[in-house]
Parts: C-alpha cells; sequence; structure tokens
C-alpha cells in the first residue's frame, strides 16, 4: 500500500508507456527474425534440403516468440483500454489479415513436411512466405498511420467512431507514407531474419541470406531516411493547446490539441531523444558490415540494436500521443488520458515484475539450449523429428 502511494498516476502512465514499447520491440526482435526468415525462405533455399534447413533454424522458437506478441496486445487491452478500443476499430480488416497470416504460418511449420510431394511442399513454402512477409509490412503500414493521424472521432460518452465501411477504411491505411513505413518495416526485418540465418546456418544458404541481407539492409537505412525528410517536410504533428493534467482522468475530450507544425520538433524539446535515430543508422550499419565481412553473433546483435533505435524513435516522437485524430484533433489518445486507472496500473504492474524477469529467464534458456547451426546432415538424419 505504501508503494502504491509512492507512485503516483503520470509516473504510472510513462511507467506503461514504456512497457508498451518494450513489449513491442521485444516482439520484433524475437518473432521479427522469424518473419524475416519467412519472407526468406523462397530466394535463400533452392532446394527441400535447404528449405528444411531454413525452417529448421526457427522451428523451435518460433512460438515461445510470439509470447512478446500476445504480451503486447494483452498490455493494450489493460492498461490503454480506448487504445484498444479505436485501434482494432480502425484497423479491422488489415489486423483480420495480419492474424490471417500469423495462423496460416503455424499450419505451414506443421504440414509442410507431412507429405514428400514437391507441389504440396511448394504451396506451404509459399505460406510461410506469406505468414512472414505480410505481418511484417502491415505492422509498418500501421505504424506510417500511427504518425499520419487517423480518421476516427469520440462521441460524448468516449464511442470512437469511423466514416465508411470496413473495406473503405482498409484502403484508407495505405497511403503514400504508410507504405513507406511498411516498406521500412519488412526490409528492417528482412534484414534481421538474413542476420539470423548468417548464424544458423552454413554454405550456400548462409551466403545467400548475406547477399539478401545486405541489399534489405540499405534499403531499410535508405527508407528511414526518406521517412524522416517527409516527416520534417511533408507531414503535419499534433501538439497540446492548453495545460495538461498528466494525473487527470482517462478522457482524451477534457484536452485541446491542434494538428500542426512537425513531429520532429520534439527533437528540439527534447534533445535526448536523439539517441533513438542514431542507434537505428548504427545498428543498420554495423549489421551491413558483419553480412559483409560474415560475422554471426555480432551482427544479429547489431541488428536488435538498429530495430530497437528505429522503433523506439517513432515512440519517443510522438510523446505523449499515441493514437492522434485527423477529425477531431481533441479525440487524440495520450499517455495522460487513454490508460486504465491508477489501482489497475499498480497491481499489472506488479504482476509484470514477477513474471517478465521469469520469461527473459525461460527465453534465455531455451535459446541456450538450441545454440547451434542447423545442417543438412541435421535435417537428412533427423527427417522424422524435425520439420
Amino acid at each position: 500500500m505504501i508503494l502504491f502511494e509512492m507512485i503516483d498516476f503520470d509516473t504510472l502512465r510513462v511507467i506503461w508507456w514504456a512497457l508498451l514499447g518494450i513489449l513491442l520491440i521485444g516482439f520484433a526482435l524475437t518473432d521479427g527474425f522469424d518473419m524475416g526468415v519467412g519472407a526468406l525462405l523462397p530466394f535463400v533455399a533452392k532446394t527441400d534440403v535447404e528449405r528444411r534447413v531454413v525452417i529448421n533454424t526457427v522451428g523451435p522458437v518460433w512460438e515461445g516468440n510470439q509470447v512478446w506478441f500476445i504480451l503486447g496486445g494483452g498490455a493494450i487491452f489493460a492498461a490503454w483500454p480506448p487504445l484498444y478500443a479505436v485501434s482494432f476499430s480502425g484497423f479491422y480488416l488489415a489486423m483480420f489479415v495480419v492474424l490471417a497470416a500469423l495462423i496460416v504460418r503455424p499450419v505451414a511449420f506443421k504440414y509442410r513436411s507431412k507429405r514428400d510431394g514437391a507441389a504440396w511442399r511448394a504451396r506451404w513454402d509459399w505460406a510461410l512466405f506469406a505468414g512472414g512477409a505480410v505481418p511484417a509490412l502491415l505492422f509498418g503500414v500501421a505504424v506510417g498511420n500511427v504518425l499520419l493521424g487517423v480518421p476516427f472521432h469520440l462521441t460524448p460518452d468516449l464511442m470512437p467512431m469511423y466514416d465508411g465501411n470496413f473495406a473503405v477504411k482498409f484502403l484508407g491505411l495505405l497511403r503514400p507514407f504508410a507504405l513507406l513505413a511498411g516498406v521500412v518495416s519488412l526490409s528492417m526485418l528482412l534484414m534481421h531474419g538474413a542476420a539470423w540465418l548468417n548464424l544458423k546456418t552454413e554454405g550456400l544458404v548462409a551466403a545467400r541470406a548475406r547477399r539478401f541481407g545486405v541489399i534489405a539492409g540499405m534499403v531499410a537505412a535508405g527508407g528511414y531516411v526518406l521517412a524522416g525528410l517527409w516527416l520534417a517536410l511533408g507531414v503535419d504533428g499534433f501538439s497540446f493547446v492548453n495545460e495538461v493534467t498528466p494525473n487527470g482522468p482517462s478522457n482524451p475530450l477534457y484536452s485541446e490539441v491542434t494538428h500542426g507544425g512537425s513531429w520532429l520538433s520534439a527533437y528540439a524539446e527534447r534533445p535526448w531523444i536523439a539517441v533513438a535515430p542514431l542507434m537505428g543508422f548504427l545498428g543498420i550499419g554495423l549489421t551491413l558490415r558483419g553480412l559483409v565481412s560474415g560475422r554471426e553473433v555480432t551482427t544479429l546483435l547489431w541488428s536488435k540494436l538498429g530495430i530497437t533505435g528505429i522503433i523506439a524513435s517513432v515512440g519517443l516522437t510522438m510523446f505523449p500521443f499515441i493514437l492522434p485524430s485527423t477529425v477531431d484533433p481533441n479525440s487524440s489518445l495520450t499517455v495522460w488520458d487513454a490508460s486504465s486507472s491508477h489501482q489497475t496500473l499498480f497491481i499489472m504492474l506488479v504482476v509484470t515484475a514477477i513474471f517478465m524477469p521469469l520469461i527473459l529467464m525461460y527465453t534465455a534458456w531455451v535459446y541456450r539450449v538450441l545454440w547451434g547451426k542447423v545442417t543438412e546432415d541435421d535435417v537428412t538424419g533427423n527427417s522424422d523429428t524435425v520439420y
């Protein structure tokens, strides 16, 4: 009870905003290379044995990696209920496509090697490709739309309202800047998947992965630069007009927000956040260097650094906005007015402090046990026990 009184409401809100970012980054760092590997499968593996080698680099870990996705969704639902309601209402079809792709992927893992037919396995290989590429692209498109602002408004009783039907809302997400963000996301995870294959495979598969990883990394870096310039010159940001009460009630309509200016003004107000894009560029640059030189462990670590920097730069640039509205800026969701209650956030924080270390320890143990390369001999010699 004393600890509850010591941590005030605004501090808890910032903590949960940071935890949400950590969960999303954790998902990108773990399941991200799974998606990257799936999207690279048709290009880095030419024979059936090579494809089985690639699949078995992620086969034992992909299910555990998706825990981060579940945790992120749960955190949004419990800590930021308005964000959950508004985003799922507006991104319904996009979410459905992502979930369909994520459902197809485990089915492909399980069924691909059940039959020996080339056509059968080829179909599941393309299913794995779609299960990796489609979510990686659409997650970036979603982030791009968040930066642009989403066309919703809140009624007086905080009911989110959108114009148009589901199809119109889905097509409305495919704006040029959002598609650019999708390309950055996809290429970033392709680079990450290539770094993983460079670590876990050998021979021609590893060589092809390095080659495609370099191309993907260059596209990610170029797209990230272009997105930054676009934000500076062609995308209006959001800001508060009146004084905000950080520990006020969770009602966005109590705030007055304006749509204009630049998101990048945040770097003048909080210069320290420039560390995030610097991490992004440094991580990508060193990943490219590692792929070219054939380094393994450090290349994957640098890739993780780059992804962390790129994702963190979005959150830090937008803070305290979480989901801005272009139709009614006053309906925009922010850290200060879109959270659960003080007590709910505190209880969740206690639970997280207990279970998060357990998840991290289990994850570290799994990767330690499964350390080492997957070879063609491993696949052909254990044909009945591997994918």
